[in-house]
């Protein structure tokens, strides 16, 4: 065992010293029929590799790469594919006429095997444009809402990122956006209701709404509880006569179960006027576990 390591401590990364021209020559191994997936495999972990490492890639080299990764698609290995997806993302920046692949990805976004359509989906989303947008939304909306918690994390967090590029197109999806935000998944129910904000931010009546309507319905998901305290806090911020009850939600937090929530209370509150020593009060009888937490909290007090 001992000797093993320090071989392994010798060679160290083995993806350290790859040369781009020998990686781009062997992808023209995608090529070969039959497929070999761990071969096909070790030389596409190779060439993302090097794309993350910053190489800059020429753009005909970079489509005739693309090109022999659709290939690919005819195998049925499971690590293959989805390395097949994380090629799409890093190549469709660089590469010409990205979409041929917009009906596969679809058709695995759409398909049954779980271990495609959370991933089919990023990459569609990647390479997706504001033409191809309307094209998809359809398949968007199901995903949102579907009940495997990565597919609809994924579809909304994808979301996120599209809001940048077709803005109106988002907002149209608010209704199941809004659905997920009830999601008993921790991660689903966060994404979805930062999703769900962004959508509205520009409406500060529709923004005071949505703290109103969840901060009475109790979010199961820590962080969930965490981002609408952000929100809340904005509001009272910028709001010429703040709401009290969204300030009793924010004070409400500083005996919420989570520490996170407590201490991302204590932070709103004393970024506000006049609130400093509520909060103070409140961790000098701080009884829950965590020493390190209370004290460190009470730094934080002390330096406001």
């Amino acid at each position: 065992m001992k000797s093993n390591k320090k071989d392994e401590e010798a060679n160290g990364n083995v993806y350290s010293n790859l040369d781009k021209t020998a990686v781009l020559q062997d992808c023209r191994a995608f090529n070969e029929t039959p497929i070999n997936a761990r071969k096909c495999s070790f030389i596409l972990t190779k060439l993302i590799y090097i794309i993350q490492q910053g190489e800059s890639i020429g753009r005909t080299e970079a489509t005739e790469a693309f090109f022999g990764v659709t290939k690919l698609w005819q195998s049925k290995d499971v690590s293959l594919r989805r390395l097949i997806y994380l090629a799409v993302k890093e190549l469709a920046e660089v590469s010409d006429d990205v979409i041929i692949v917009t009906s596969s990805l679809t058709k695995d976004m759409t398909g049954k095997e779980d271990l495609y359509r959370a991933a089919a989906i990023r990459a569609l989303c990647k390479i997706t444009d504001n033409t191809m947008l309307q094209a998809i939304e359809r398949y968007m909306k199901q995903a949102i809402v579907d009940r495997n918690s990565a597919v609809s994390s994924s579809a909304i967090v994808s979301s996120a990122h599209l809001m940048r590029k077709s803005p109106e197109v988002i907002r149209r999806w608010a209704n199941e956006v809004q659905e997920s935000v009830s999601s008993d998944n921790y991660m689903v129910q966060y994404h979805a209701l930062a999703l769900l904000y962004n959508i509205r931010a520009n409406d500060r009546l529709a923004v005071n709404k949505l703290v109103q309507k969840f901060s009475k319905n109790a979010l199961r998901s820590p962080y969930a509880v965490c981002y609408l305290i952000r929100i809340a806090t904005r509001c009272l911020v910028e709001d010429d006569q703040p709401d009290s009850s969204v300030f009793t939600f924010v004070e409400s937090c500083l005996r919420h179960k989570s520490e996170m929530v407590v201490y991302e209370a204590a932070r709103a509150i004393v970024s506000l006027p006049q609130t400093t020593p509520l909060v103070f009060q409140y961790f000098n009888g701080y009884s829950g576990p965590g020493k390190t937490f209370k004290k460190t909290a009470r730094e934080m007090l002390r330096l406001t």
